[in-house]
């Protein structure tokens, strides 16, 4: 008897009510001479009664696919569960909109610098440092506050790596990072509480 190795994927995104084949979800590695038709078998059928996401279990995949080829062995490594995503037509996005979220954001953020600086007595050390380098007093020490300020501006677009949508190198950002292990729990979430692959879901 044949083996046929499944390795599920984490997750995949649809845009459409459409059928989801082998492929789509799974890795496949088995004899040549059968390998396409059996990744173009039919798995599930995304209805409108689905929700935003579906959670495709390995084991029901194995037992249909062990109906349609009972002379092949099916074996499973890796993921569980695939994911999958409905996503839904983006609209275009207003101006205004844009606009009004960039300028909440402009004047959150500025307001939690300024604050920060505060707190920590900012400008009284820029004044101290400007004191023991030139022995002078001054209140807004410019030579000191203008390069920190550009070099402030320079040192979040070195540590968020990102210049619009141009990336400096391919290592990537703590909030990529942080990003990624948000997206690993909430499917490790909707895993345990979303409706699962049901039967009447599978094409004959």
């Amino acid at each position: 008897m044949e083996i046929v190795y499944l390795r599920m994927k984490k997750s995949i995104t649809v845009d459409k009510l459409q059928y989801v084949k082998l492929k789509h979800i799974a890795y496949t590695s088995g004899p040549a001479e059968i390998k396409s038709e059996l990744e173009d078998t039919l798995i599930y059928r995304i209805t409108p009664k689905d929700n935003n996401i579906v959670i495709v279990d390995s084991f029901l995949i194995v037992d249909h696919l062990s109906k349609l080829w009972s002379d092949l062995e099916f074996q499973l490594i890796g993921p569980q569960q695939t994911i999958i995503r409905l996503e839904k037509p983006k609209k275009d996005i207003s101006v205004l909109v844009v606009a009004f979220v960039w300028l909440l954001l402009f004047i959150g953020t500025a307001m939690t610098i300024m604050n920060f600086h505060y707190d920590v007595s900012m400008q009284e050390v820029q004044q101290k440092l400007h004191f023991l380098l030139t022995g002078e007093h001054s209140e807004f020490p410019l030579w000191i506050q203008i390069p920190y300020s550009l070099g402030l501006g320079a040192g979040m677009l070195l540590y968020f790596n990102h210049w619009f949508k141009k990336r400096f190198n391919e290592e990537p950002s703590p909030l990529e990072v942080e990003i990624y292990n948000y997206q690993q729990n909430l499917d490790q979430y909707v895993s345990h509480h979303e409706n699962r692959l049901n039967d009447k879901h599978v094409p004959d």
